[in-house]
């Protein structure tokens, strides 16, 4: 039976060197990055198998040395062989030293093999991301699928004898057999998603298998880690430090309910492993996992369409139907398929600059700063007037200028937009960018900077729209915006513009100056021409009204003479004397039966203090 084994293990290691080569020539033809990386696994899986056969011969050599050294210990005696030196027994010698040195040093450099294929494939996979070759992309697909059957069929039959025999050295290599068949499959769905109209299927593929490669080069790190600290038994068997756990998976997957069963029995106490649920679980799972895909490929029988969305139906490849926004019924994947898009959306990208949140968020941004990540655009800069025809102008005709143009657009016809041209917001964008560099290149300087940027913003959408017309995208160019602009910041052009914008602000601001005092002046000037305009008109008024009185006053007072000369005279004499002498000082003496004299002394001779004395009594 041992003989047997070892000759499985070598029919395994044949298959594995057989699928590797050939494996390794049908990725070189097709160029599929999961056909690579089914090809590392393939080599991995050669020398797994190669370490197990080359081990499986040590253990027979070991065994049929026992064997003779026993024969010949009955036939002739057991006092010849009674000394058990290590120059008897060079099977077993040459065994353990194989165990103990050279098993530890393929393991390690089986882990840097496992680190370095998922390393090296997931960079050039970034780098490539499409690499299959469509000519040879059907003929890879079979033989994938070749390699997948042949595999599967002896990678199964080898680990139901290692489990029935119990052979410890034929599972690592049947089961990196089988864990083969399950990645040439997987290569092979790969081909036939990216023939579907799927081509990131083989990138992602192939981004799995370097994390499979990943996981198991993290298993031998721990397993070398296990393997200083692991106690050594005397008589017990170790477990192959170059299997892998995770190719065992693949091979056996029903050791994941054993593994579960044991964790549950010593996790609750009892035994759950013989529950009926458990026992109904574990026989009914195929079942169970076939009626959940079912469930699942039901599922996409049902289509909900946003609002604001359009989707576009497809059978077998080929646009049958636009749906609008709401519940549609369509054949299960992958027989229908949908894809949806934002029509309603305006949707916008950037041209010369890459956004940045610093930059935008800030107040204000001059122009010898960087207000995104810019790209520079060449523009014409035709000389002034003054100095065309000149030879001697320093004026350059071409410049650099930088400029932010946001972009937005709007989806107008879906089929038009996924069918007529392959990657259409890349193709927009590249458009956008063409006629963005021809417009600049035949305009001004000067007036980009100045008047013509709104003239430009629309010059720059009737191209932009016309070109994508010309592509049938399928798409309507809502707003172009020319904003941030100025000169490079790497060069002194920006300080030179912010002195010339100086010089014309202080040059401003000197003529309102100007303005402003003259307005002044004027408006000074003005106010005292009117003020004395009017008090010469009311100096005018006055006199005149004072002379008509006065001349009204005599015309009244004739009258009044003529009928009482003395009277008059004699009232307008105490009239006046009243007036004249309204502040002076003046006595009444009331006297009776006397002939008074009054003499009036107009002069104020009588001093206050005399007149306004106060008395105080003393005691």
């Amino acid at each position: 039976m041992e003989r047997s084994t070892q000759k499985n293990g070598l029919v395994n290691l044949a298959v594995a060197v057989l699928v590797f080569l050939a494996g390794f020539g049908v990725t070189v033809m097709a160029g599929a990055l999961a056909g690579q990386a089914a090809a590392v696994f393939l080599g991995l899986g050669v020398l797994v198998t190669f370490i197990s056969w080359f081990q499986m011969r040590l253990e027979e050599n070991e065994r049929a040395e026992k064997l003779e050294l026993d024969e010949l210990a009955r036939s002739r005696g057991a006092s010849l062989f009674e000394a058990k030196d290590s120059g008897s027994f060079p099977a077993k010698n040459a065994r353990e030293q194989f165990e103990k040195y050279f098993v530890p040093g393929f393991a390690i450099l089986l882990l840097l093999l496992e680190a370095g294929g998922a390393w090296g494939l997931w960079v050039w996979s970034g780098k490539n991301p499409e690499t299959i070759k469509a000519a040879n992309a059907t003929a890879s697909l079979s033989l994938f699928a070749i390699f997948a059957l042949v595999l599967f069929l002896i990678g199964r039959f080898s680990v139901t004898m290692a489990r029935l025999e119990n052979h410890r050295l034929l599972r690592p290599g049947a089961s990196f057999l089988l864990a083969g068949a399950y990645v040439c499959a997987l290569a092979a769905l790969a081909i036939a998603g990216v023939e579907a109209k799927y081509p990131r299927a083989d990138f992602w593929v192939a981004r799995g298998l370097c994390g499979l490669l990943g996981l198991m080069a993290v298993e031998n790190i721990l397993a070398l880690l296990l393997e200083i600290y692991r106690p050594r038994v005397k008589g017990k068997i170790a477990r192959p430090l170059y299997e892998s756990r995770v190719a065992g998976i693949f091979a056996q997957p029903e050791s994941l309910f054993t593994t579960a069963a044991q964790t549950l029995d010593y996790q609750f106490g009892f035994k759950v492993s013989e529950t009926w649920f458990f026992q109904a679980l574990q026989k009914n799972l195929p079942a169970l996992l076939l009626i959940q895909f079912a469930a699942l490929i039901l599922s996409t029988c049902f289509v909900f369409v946003d609002a604001g969305e359009q989707a576009v139906l497809e059978h077998y490849g080929q646009p049958v139907a636009t749906l609008n926004a709401g519940a549609h019924f369509k054949l299960p994947w992958p027989i229908d398929k949908i894809y949806r898009f934002r029509t309603e959306q305006i949707q916008s990208f950037a041209v010369g600059y890459t956004p940045d949140s610093q930059s935008e968020n800030a107040a204000i941004i001059l122009w010898t700063v960087s207000h995104n990540k810019e790209e520079n655009f060449v523009v014409g800069n035709r000389a002034p007037a003054s100095l065309e025809g000149t030879h001697n102008s320093s004026t350059k005709p071409i410049g650099l200028i930088t400029v932010s143009i946001p972009v937005q657009f709007q989806i107008t016809s879906v089929r038009d937009w996924i069918y007529n041209n392959s990657n259409p917001d890349e193709l927009l964008q590249t458009l956008a960018q063409r006629e963005v560099v021809r417009y600049l290149a035949g305009s001004d300087l000067n007036d980009i900077l100045s008047h013509g940027r709104l003239e430009a913003a629309t010059a720059l959408r009737d191209k932009i729209q016309a070109a994508a017309d010309e592509r049938r995208l399928g798409a309507k160019i809502v707003f172009v915006g020319l904003q941030d602009i100025h000169p490079p910041t790497a060069s002194d052009v920006a300080a030179t513009y912010e002195k010339v914008v100086g010089a014309e602000q202080t040059k401003l601001a000197t003529i309102l100056t100007a303005e402003s005092a003259a307005i002044r002046t004027n408006a000074l000037a003005d106010a005292a021409a009117f003020t004395v305009t009017n008090v010469a008109d009311a100096n005018r008024v006055r006199t005149i009204s004072t002379a008509f009185s006065r001349a009204a006053l005599f015309t009244n007072q004739l009258p009044a003479f003529a009928a009482a000369p003395d009277v008059y005279r004699q009232r307008l004499y105490l009239q006046n004397f009243a007036a004249a002498t309204k502040n002076a000082r003046k006595y009444v003496l009331l006297v009776t039966n006397t002939q008074d004299v009054v003499i009036f002394d107009l002069q104020d001779k009588i001093r206050d203090d005399l007149l306004n004395l106060s008395i105080t009594n003393s005691p």
